[in-house]
């Protein structure tokens, strides 16, 4: 009990200098936190949604191996209205209803734009039905009545500013239609952000199906007291068995492992910058109490001569750490219930509704986290406690606030430089990997010994670097700058810590600008010398092109030639004997100037013979195939066919690395007509000089057709720049966390080091040195940590980087580049970092009482 009041006593007494370690327990604690609400709340909107929208058993066509919901032909899987009838006659069935529903269609208002949602989430335009009003009711206007009339939901009419009477126009495979809207939808619980469009039965059967009489799914519900799996059973009897059935529970299972696949990305990247900023923290708590520690030799002196045990003294600076631990935990637990709600804003903002009544907040995540805050930080203070419990009664006569011997130690330098080396020669494999499944491992391996080995080795490293920092940018100081200069050498395994905690962030920073960059001068190098087409035609959403919009592109002039781009499923017999499920690329023989590939062997021109196929180099190599051998390619939408091989390509280059080709006369040959894929983007050669003139025609052509974009290689080049670094910057914005928790490091360890000073600051002040000086002093002191850590943190991040970018190297991405103006401006930002970080400290040391500074004792 005794030990206990003296922890909570000094926990108390050094609430000021305990709160930027709190701060840093709390933000790490938040993110965890949040990032588990966060995805409960997703999986309870979900639920909700799957809950409510599945009927008791759901029939739907059996899947074509490798298909998905929206095959490149455009038209959807289906099934018979016969099927319907049937089912209504089964014994137990309530109500049954086919239901019409495509997200291959786009929607535009009478401004001709795209009324569809942004961030990802689908269109889906499909038939009423009593069926939907188990989610959604009619909150104005009424059902659609004829061909002329649609309903839409209400968010996607605020988002859009439509109202009842507004014309739209439904774009897909079988024409463009119009309707006005009739009618507009609310849901009865959460819409993550889907836009919905429902026209009557028959006119979606035409317009999205082609035809009258087809379906997409039959929704079933069973009279009370039925057991679903029963009338499952009874209804797959009356079919014959020539579907898929599922039952409501299979349906909602089924849409909530789809949606975890998508949420368990998310999470565990979440998780992983939690855990940097884990990681950081420790530096900054270690640090904490180490310094506590060292300015509580006297009182653990004392403590130990009138009979404190070393177990009791241990015990008391985990306690401490234990009251750290809990306060910050606590703090950041609420905060991360505020950071999921943020995040769920900026969701909102992107596409994606999620409602705060749907926030989700289960037992596990308070517990998780408060746990995970505490544990971590009473390990990080475990050796200072260690230290505190071998201070011997002697002590007591020591001076207060004597810092421990902080030089770093032989032992230490050696298992440093064992770590980094071992680590440097993983690295070094990885460059010498032939296969980048191979130099992963060795990446991994490779970063996290350097990674340790720089962090053991830190305080060697900073009596070097950091008097190699002092010359160049201390010494313009004068006196000041050399003292400044001294201090940060005064210890230099607290040094090390303070600069490793920045050191982590920045590493990661500079990896990832080296293999952003490195990757998109790759694809730019790779552009230039691979495509000879003018214009490429792509829908934006990953839709194919529609007849309608592809006919107008045949009227257009001034084009040398217009080549079209499909791609189809097919399972692939080598001549090993080994089948895969392959995607193959059919095209036009004016692709291979369209697309100019590195061939392995034969002539890229030769794919496109009749009956002929091209493979890629590591197919043929892995599969033994030869030129001249014969292929089985059973097309999932069509017939099965013996393709002989006449062209292997090589996949040393990025572009289209692994396609298989063959002409569209063969495919056409074993595809029928009605799933005979649609062109999934059109290439474009314009005739000499007449560049600009058919870029305008063909924007022109297209003008009807909002989805789709005309680019050129600059268009390419710049788009993937901007997805690259709109990636790289939300990984920044995460790894600014661990940052932010990295400069309160330098903020504590600078404050505690002016308590550990006081007398020697009031000796200065008393010889001379003014406030000004003092300040200018500590904000140095400051600066040159930061840049110390910014220098080891950049230089080994882009060893990483260049490490990482020889395995790209082997998919295709073979340039490295290093990003100098971002590297530099990151490291110039650090010595913004210091001075901040060193503004309270130093204003704190300038405002001491000269006289009390130098009588104090600690």
């Amino acid at each position: 009990m005794t030990v206990l009041k003296t922890s909570l006593r000094n926990f108390l007494a050094h609430k000021g200098r305990m709160a930027l370690s709190a701060v840093a327990v709390l933000l790490s604690v938040a993110f965890v936190s949040g990032t588990l609400v966060f995805t409960d709340t997703m999986n309870t909107t979900f639920d909700k949604l799957f809950a409510v929208t599945a009927t008791d058993v759901t029939v739907a066509p059996q899947e074509k191996d490798g298909e998905d919901e929206d095959p490149q032909s455009g038209r959807t899987e289906t099934l018979p209205a016969s099927a319907l009838e049937k089912v209504r006659k089964v014994e137990g069935v309530q109500v049954a209803e086919g239901s019409v529903s495509v997200m291959n269609a786009t929607v535009v208002d009478g401004r001709n734009k795209d009324v569809g949602p942004t961030g990802g989430a689908p269109t889906i335009v499909g038939n009423w039905t009593e069926n939907d009003l188990r989610a959604m009711e009619i909150s104005e206007g009424r059902s659609p009545r004829g061909p002329t009339e649609v309903m839409v939901d209400e968010q996607t009419a605020d988002k859009r500013k439509l109202a009842i009477g507004d014309e739209l126009r439904v774009i897909s495979a079988f024409g463009d239609h119009r309707a006005k809207i009739s009618g507009l939808l609310s849901f009865k619980v959460t819409n993550p952000g889907a836009a919905l469009f429902y026209f009557d039965t028959p006119t979606a059967q035409r317009q999205l199906l082609g035809q009258a009489g087809l379906f997409n799914y039959l929704h079933i519900t069973g009279v009370d007291g039925l057991a679903d799996e029963t009338l499952k059973k009874r209804v797959d009897a009356a079919l014959g068995g020539e579907f898929k059935l599922t039952t409501a529970k299979e349906t909602a299972d089924q849409g909530r492992e789809e949606v975890g696949e998508m949420l368990n990305v998310m999470r565990y990247a979440m998780l992983g910058f939690a855990g940097i900023a884990f990681l950081v923290g420790i530096f900054l708590i270690v640090n904490t109490f180490s310094m506590l520690v060292a300015q509580r030799t006297r009182e653990i002196g004392l403590m130990r001569a009138i009979g404190s045990s070393r177990q009791q003294v241990n015990r008391s600076v985990l306690i401490e750490s234990l009251f750290l631990g809990i306060v910050g935990s606590v703090l950041g637990v609420a905060a991360g219930v505020g950071l999921a709600v943020g995040l769920m804003q900026l969701m909102g903002a992107v596409g994606m509704e999620l409602s705060t009544d749907d926030l989700t907040v289960k037992w596990t995540t308070p517990v998780v986290g408060v746990l995970l805050g505490v544990v971590v930080t009473v390990l990080a203070a475990y050796v200072p406690a260690r230290r505190a419990g071998k201070v011997s009664p002697m002590a007591a006569l020591r001076d207060a606030g004597t810092p421990a011997d902080g030089r770093a130690g032989w032992i230490r330098a050696l298992i440093g430089l064992a770590l980094t080396g071992t680590g440097t020669a993983a690295l070094i494999v990885v460059t010498q990997a032939e296969k980048a499944s191979e130099g992963s491992l060795f990446l991994g391996v490779g970063i996290f010994l350097t990674l340790l080995g720089f962090v053991v080795i830190g305080p060697l490293l900073a009596g070097v670097v950091v008097k190699a920092l002092g010359t160049v940018v201390l010494r313009a100081f004068g006196p000041v700058g050399r003292m400044a200069e001294r201090n940060a050498l005064r210890n230099p395994r607290r040094t090390g810590a303070t600069g490793a905690a920045l050191m982590i962030g920045l590493a990661l920073v500079a990896c990832l600008s080296v293999v952003g960059s490195s990757m998109v001068a790759s694809a730019t190098e790779e552009l230039d010398r691979s495509v000879g087409a003018d214009y490429i035609v792509q829908s934006s959403n990953g839709q194919p092109v529609v007849p309608q919009a592809r006919t107008a592109l045949e009227q257009v002039g001034g084009l040398e030639r217009i080549t079209d781009y499909r791609l189809v499923m097919a399972r692939i017999t080598a001549p090993d004997g080994k089948t895969a499920k392959e995607e193959l690329v059919v095209a036009d023989p004016a692709y291979a100037k369209d697309l100019r590939r590195d061939m392995a062997e034969g002539e890229q021109a030769d794919a496109y013979r009749k009956n002929a196929i091209s493979v890629g180099s590591e197919y043929a190599e892995k599969h033994g195939v030869r030129i001249g051998d014969t292929l089985t390619v059973d097309f999932t939408a069509g017939k099965t066919a013996e393709l002989k091989v006449t062209a292997i390509t090589s996949d040393d280059n990025a572009m289209d690395q692994g396609a298989k080709y063959l002409s569209t006369e063969t495919a056409r040959e074993y595809i029928p007509a009605a799933d005979f894929p649609l062109s999934y983007m059109v290439l474009a050669t314009a005739a000499d000089g007449q560049e600009k003139q058919a870029r305008a025609a063909l924007e022109s052509a297209l003008a009807d057709y909002p989805q789709y974009k005309v680019r050129d290689q600059t268009d390419y080049k710049n788009e993937l720049k901007s997805e690259i670094d709109s990636l790289l910057n939300i990984i920044y914005g995460l790894l600014g966390l661990a940052i932010v928790v990295a400069v309160l490091g330098v903020v504590n360890t600078l404050a505690l080091s002016v308590v550990e000073r006081t007398r020697e600051i009031g000796l200065l002040r008393a010889i001379g040195l003014s406030r000004r000086q003092l300040r200018r002093m500590i904000r140095l002191e400051s600066v040159v940590i930061a840049l110390f850590g910014a220098l080891l943190g950049l230089g080994l991040g882009m060893g990483w980087g260049a490490a990482a970018q020889k395995l790209l190297a082997l998919e295709g991405m073979k340039i490295l580049e290093i990003p100098w103006t971002t590297i530099i401006l990151v490291f110039l930002a650090s010595a913004l970092v210091g001075l901040f970080a060193a503004l309270v400290p130093a204003f704190r040391a300038g405002r001491m009482n000269v006289l009390n500074a130098i009588a104090t004792d600690g």
